[in-house]
């Protein structure tokens, strides 16, 4: 998983929050990227993120702005049931 984040954004810390609890339960690992950074600027426009925070899984946006854990949580229940019937998603 990967958070594009911004100095001074509420939104991005509660991301971070919601992926922290999730990591460990799910056994993901989540690094982060500076929005304003070249790579980060460049992964927002590619992914259609106009704003912080934003969610990537298997390299695919999945949110942005404030995160919903539910959603989230639901996402990687579904892609890891994929996982484990057959399919190549990795999170």
């Amino acid at each position: 998983m990967l958070i594009l984040t911004q100095e001074h954004c509420g939104f991005c810390e509660q991301a971070k929050e919601v992926l922290d609890r999730l990591a460990p339960e799910y056994g993901l690992s989540v690094s982060t990227l500076d929005l304003d950074s070249p790579k980060g600027e460049a992964l927002a426009v590619r992914g259609g993120v106009p704003f912080p925070p934003g969610i990537f899984l298997d390299g695919e946006p999945f949110s942005y702005g404030r995160p919903s854990e539910r959603r989230l949580r639901r996402e990687i229940e579904r892609r890891l049931k994929s996982v484990h019937s057959g399919a190549d998603t990795l999170l």
